[in-house]
């Protein structure tokens, strides 16, 4: 459950950068654009009181160590004690979290974070004793102890996902072993870190303009979109031809990577690494392979895209390197924040009233720090931490349709952590990853909708049309090339296969092309693509989660096509995610939500609607040409 907490805050608290700069001092901010943190605490000597107890409190919680299998009254205050403990921490922490990024200058306030994640660490060794206790006691006693006292219900879910991993969890001795290997099975991803961003050579170009630059990764993504094709060949053909000198070395530690994901499933007896990370959320392995089968059925879908992008580029054929040229020029969408909220709260009236409703109060009362100030963190989140209170936004307005569509992404996040924390019991109020993307996915897909629908000229429209493809290309196919990439790889390993540099490069070379249909001429895979997986920091980073990607804007935009089709009855069924929390599993809710996530209903409609989209971009390209 910890674990599955803690994942759960670093997706929400993750950063979407942008460069804007930031003039103002945080006290020349009115209030209105300002988040208000008093009603979690009045004052920092109030937090540092709460602090106090709170660290004096899980000291205590020791007392129940070596005793939650003794009777059902102890296991419950147990439990009871420590969700109250963690919800009062987590209230803390986020409190100290967002103060700090107020202004990230401010020594005093980062001290605060500092303090608040040294408890938070201390928390977590004092009630290590948790999990492995329950399992200990076993399944029948604490099936019984759930009889004995209706009060445990509360917990029932939290327990059975333990006890369901029985299987897969070791002796207390085993398990220390695996934690302890951790020490050494983490290394791939700081050495590729460090390798990739500070000791890898990176080539240097000189483009048609006359400049020279340095292909860091944020120049390749930035110049790997420029006007001249010439120039973009340039970029992306020297990018991965620097990463062909280093394939081996690379390879070599993500196969040491991949080694160590088997080494940890085999241990805890899973078949597969796949089988392994998925059962963490009781996810079946059916699901990932359905995502990969389903997008190949579609592949004519994605090559349809890609003719059309041929078509509107102006070129005889498309390569690799054209892909990432919008389609059509950037339209300077302008609002403000008044503007921008009255906008969203006509694009979420699809949602019903009290969706819209509930956006209501998060601008009335102060949930969202709007306003870039000197000292604070770029970009933008959503924490929905502050259980008993209500979630907090986040932003850095830049009075652009960017700021808007970044809000409406992140009031899904928030109104998924409202609705959850309204509806169940904090034990059961964070959730997976696997639908908290939907909630925020389905909001940027009304919002596209909606704007389709209002804008005026066909410029707007084919701007709007070609980025939400664009969207589509690169997250659900994209996504699942990379997730089909990486399963590969660990079949490899797990059939005790050799996998070396050359050998990682082939596999994606054979994928990609398959995917962008080279042989068929649909769109030319150069050679040099084959060590884009270099480039690619998720494959030693995570395991089996870029997949999560693809299968979040799927299910949202099936999602989204229902309610627009539909109505209420799909948005009432849709509140079985924003309720659900963790109080069953996410394939449960995706399927209580209205859609069977092991059928092809959530690709037909996505697909469908991707089609639909191409329709409409290729009426106006024929209207405009007659």
């Amino acid at each position: 459950m910890k674990a599955k907490i803690f994942l759960t805050l670093i997706m929400v608290f993750a950063m979407l950068q942008n460069g804007k700069s930031q003039a103002l001092e945080r006290n020349e901010v009115p209030d209105k654009y300002k988040w208000d943190n008093s009603i979690l605490y009045k004052s920092i000597e109030d937090w540092e009181k709460e602090y106090d107890r709170l660290d004096s409190e899980i000291e205590k919680f020791s007392q129940y160590k070596g005793a939650l299998g003794k009777s059902a009254d102890v296991l419950y205050n147990a439990l009871r004690t420590y969700f109250d403990l963690l919800k009062d921490y987590y209230k803390l922490s986020d409190y100290a979290f967002r103060v700090a990024d107020e202004d990230l200058r401010i020594s005093s306030n980062q001290a605060l974070n500092q303090k608040a994640t040294t408890l938070g660490t201390k928390f977590s060794e004092v009630t290590s004793f948790v999990n492995p206790e329950i399992l200990k006691a076993g399944r029948e006693k604490i099936e019984r102890f759930l009889d004995e006292k209706k009060e445990l219900d509360e917990f029932r879910f939290y327990l059975t996902d333990i006890l369901r991993l029985e299987d897969h969890t070791l002796s207390e001795n085993e398990e220390a072993i695996l934690a302890s290997a951790g020490l050494m099975t983490s290394t791939p991803g700081e050495v590729y870190s460090i390798f990739d961003n500070a000791e890898k050579p990176n080539a240097v170009v000189k483009l048609s303009t006359g400049e020279e630059i340095e292909l860091t990764s944020a120049n390749y993504t930035k110049y790997r979109t420029v006007e001249n094709r010439a120039d973009r060949q340039l970029v992306m053909q020297s990018t991965f031809e620097n990463y062909k000198k280093f394939r081996n070395t690379i390879g070599a530690n993500l196969v040491g990577k991949l080694k160590a994901d088997y080494f940890y499933a085999k241990n805890r007896k899973y078949n597969s690494a796949l089988e392994s990370s998925l059962n963490v959320n009781n996810i079946p392995v059916s699901v990932y392979e359905t995502l990969i089968e389903q997008i190949h059925k579609n592949l004519p879908t994605l090559h349809r895209f890609l003719e059309l992008k041929k078509r509107m580029l102006g070129v005889d054929t498309l390569h690799y390197y054209d892909l990432y040229t919008p389609l059509v020029k950037s339209v300077d969408f302008k609002y403000n924040v008044e503007e921008g909220q009255k906008l969203l709260l006509d694009v979420f009236k699809p949602m019903g009233e009290e969706y819209v409703n509930t956006v209501k109060k998060a601008f009335k009362e102060r949930w969202i720090d709007f306003i870039p100030n000197k000292g604070k963190r770029s970009g933008a989140y959503s924490s929905g931490a502050a259980y008993d209170y209500h979630p907090y936004i986040l932003m850095n307005w830049t009075d652009d349709y960017e700021s808007v569509s970044t809000l409406a992404h992140e009031l899904g996040h928030t109104m998924h952590s409202y609705f959850s924390n309204k509806h169940q019991p904090f034990v059961n109020s964070q959730y997976s990853i696997f639908v908290a993307e939907i909630a925020s996915t389905i909001n940027e897909t009304l919002l596209n909708n909606y704007m389709v629908n209002n804008v005026k000229s066909d410029e707007e429209k084919l701007y709007l049309l070609g980025s939400y493809l664009d969207l589509l290309r690169t997250t659900i196919f994209r996504q699942t090339s990379f997730a089909e990439f990486e399963w590969e790889i660990h079949k490899r390993v797990e059939n005790g296969e050799p996998l070396t540099g050359d050998d990682l490069s082939n596999i994606y070379y054979d994928i990609v092309k398959k995917y962008y249909g080279n042989d068929e001429g649909v769109c030319i895979v150069d050679p040099y693509v084959a060590y884009e997986w270099a480039y690619i920091p998720h494959f030693v980073h995570y395991t089996y989660y870029v997949y999560q990607y693809s299968t979040s804007l799927i299910f949202a935009t099936a999602f989204a096509e229902k309610i627009v089709k539909e109505g209420q009855p799909a948005v009432d069924k849709f509140y079985h995610i924003l309720k659900g929390g963790s109080s069953e599993y996410p394939i449960d809710l995706i399927r209580k939500a209205g859609i069977d996530p092991l059928s092809s209903e959530a690709f037909d409609l996505t697909m469908a609607k991707m089609n639909r989209v191409m329709d409409m971009m290729e009426e106006i390209l024929e209207r405009n040409i007659n």
